[in-house]
């Protein structure tokens, strides 16, 4: 069966309603890899363009070296910026349209690349595509990609008060995406002169959920997707966080500052119990746990942490304390005991500043407002909004109802316009076009939860009829990383080449390898990596539920020197 034939026949199978009734179509044998191309115009693209609704603002050349990435010359191509479907509210009254940024590399290498951008956007970044939330020299502009950068559709001074327009709040969901990728393409296709022959998507954090919405509600559209810190659950994630907050405050010593509710000195000794007790699980006794499902079940908070018999002075943990925070990691839950979000690992990045600005800062100035104006129906009125004020006296009963709500100006709720659809069918549609999934997730994220990402791979198997997914949607654990980056980990990784391979030479990664930001590194220093590493440790990153572990001998400063089992 040649390629053209499996095409239409994945075409028949996505139509037939019971999945399990079609065979998977292996295009591994034959794919698609796409093909370089030369850039026939630029300028004249805001005269020659044409789609619905959108208007190029601008097109210019941009020379080699007059933009950089980690000290790297960006090569020489050209910069489109532009809007879609202006509008004036008549929620608010305020203006709105979608605003991107198309980078087109003069060398192209026949591939596009959504670049989905992290928290309520609002701003659209450099379009250059990261590969991995570490940084790095390489990115998907730097390879030859044409890459898109969007806001989403609403403007960033607007804070999270997008929220009041309904529009908005689809856009912000999965709507943007939808609109953006065929007017993407067309761009692309006009300075070319030929469509892009395999398109991705890929970002980190909000980029991530993006990313996943996008597999989910656009998988034709799209060949491989690449997901970071997926917070694919992100409005019960931050109500997770609220619920958090809740607890930090009870147990603070200053009532204006609930990180005294859990001091750094206080998680860096959490962290330490955490290694002394699973450090070895895998095989090397590294200041690393690679093994996480064996930590969970090794480690206990209450029996591995000291309690305290006296005042609190970071060593030991007060009673009030264990019974405050234990069941953050254990997932919050309502009154009734039905659960909000998901479980979070104990790991060894919790004392990391990283952490302390997504559990004190985040829940009162950031998933205050995602909750209260943008998530929940009905949204809470801008004139007077506090905060802090609301994360602090919030009813999480009444708030994880008001996230799955609808009324007749909000016909979408939260949790439908911001997560993936039908995980399990709609992925089985995306396997058999041949298309892949590669999410990456650091162990020590205290705002989404590795717990949750591997709910999501249980999820794809569900649909994969209990089966494994691997050949298809791949989960890598990065053990001590925080959110997208940070935290005693080897943070720096290359995650978008093995997926086009993947894609487009049938080459599944079966190990991505990954490096410590330690001196000297282009991309800038990790000051999490503790002194006894070496500034440029690698590690290989393994498909779950793989671990590195130690081959028993060679230098424990090296990838070499470990292997998936």
């Amino acid at each position: 069966m040649d390629l053209q034939q499996r095409g239409a026949a994945a075409l028949a199978c996505s139509a037939i309603l019971t999945l399990s009734a079609c065979a998977p179509i292996d295009r591994s044998a034959a794919p698609l890899q796409a093909r370089p191309g030369a850039l026939q115009q630029c300028v004249e693209l805001v005269q020659a363009f044409a789609h619905p609704r959108t208007q190029l603002a601008s097109a210019a050349w941009v020379a080699a070296g007059q933009v950089k990435v980690a000290g790297q010359d960006v090569p020489e191509h050209c910069l489109v910026t532009g809007r879609m479907n202006e509008r004036t509210s008549a929620a608010d009254g305020q203006s709105y349209a979608i605003g991107f940024q198309m980078r087109l590399p003069k060398a192209w290498n026949g591939r596009f690349y959504h670049q989905g951008n992290g928290g309520i956007d609002g701003a659209v970044v450099t379009a250059t595509g990261p590969v991995n939330g570490g940084g790095g020299a390489t990115h998907a502009l730097m390879m030859g990609f044409a890459v898109l950068s969007s806001d989403a559709g609403h403007a960033g001074a607007l804070g999270p008060f997008f929220g009041l327009d309904p529009q908005a709040r689809l856009d912000y969901g999965y709507q943007a995406v939808g609109k953006l990728t065929p007017m993407a393409k067309s761009v692309i296709t006009t300075a070319y002169g030929k469509a892009p022959d395999r398109s991705y998507f890929g970002g980190c954090s909000n980029g991530g959920r993006h990313t996943l919405v996008a597999a989910s509600r656009y998988g034709d559209d799209y060949d491989g997707f690449l997901a970071g810190a997926p917070g694919y659950n992100l409005p019960k994630a931050a109500l997770a966080n609220i619920f958090g907050a809740q607890r930090y405050a009870s147990v603070a010593t200053n009532p204006s500052d609930i990180g005294t509710g859990f001091t750094a000195a206080e998680r860096q000794l959490v962290s330490a119990a955490v290694l002394a007790r699973c450090d070895a699980l895998d095989g090397a006794a590294d200041g690393m746990v690679q093994d996480v499902r064996a930590c969970q079940a090794a480690f206990s908070l209450d029996r591995d942490v000291p309690t305290c018999s006296g005042a609190r002075d970071g060593s030991c943990l007060s009673a009030a304390q264990k019974t405050a925070i234990a069941p953050i990691f254990s997932g919050a839950v309502t009154s009734t005991g039905a659960p909000v979000y998901s479980s979070f690992p104990y790991d060894t990045g919790l004392g990391t500043a990283g952490v302390a600005f997504w559990e004190f800062f985040a829940p009162m100035v950031l998933d205050s407002g995602a909750v209260g104006v943008i998530f929940k129906v009905p949204p809470e009125p801008a004139q007077g909004f506090n905060g802090p004020a609301f994360t602090l006296g919030a009813n999480i009963d009444t708030l994880a109802a008001q996230i799955n709500a609808t009324n007749a100006t909000y016909t979408e709720s939260a949790m439908s316009f911001m997560t993936p659809p039908a995980i399990g069918s709609n992925l089985q549609k995306l396997k058999y076009r041949g298309a892949k999934v590669m999410v990456y997730h650091g162990v020590s994220d205290t705002i989404f939860s590795w717990d949750d990402t591997v709910h999501w791979l249980d999820t794809v198997r569900t649909g994969n009829g209990g089966g494994d997914p691997s050949n298809f949607a791949r989960i890598f654990p990065v053990p001590g990383m925080n959110h997208c980056s940070g935290g005693p980990s080897t943070d720096q990784f290359d995650m978008l080449t093995p997926l086009v391979n993947w894609v487009e030479k049938g080459i599944a990664p079966d190990r991505v390898v990954a490096q410590a930001r330690g001196a000297g590194n282009a991309a800038g220093v990790n000051a999490d990596l503790p002194a006894t590493w070496s500034a440029t440790r690698s590690r290989p990153l393994c498909p779950y539920p793989q671990v590195a572990r130690y081959n028993g001998s060679g230098n424990l400063e090296e990838a070499a020197s470990f292997s998936c089992r």
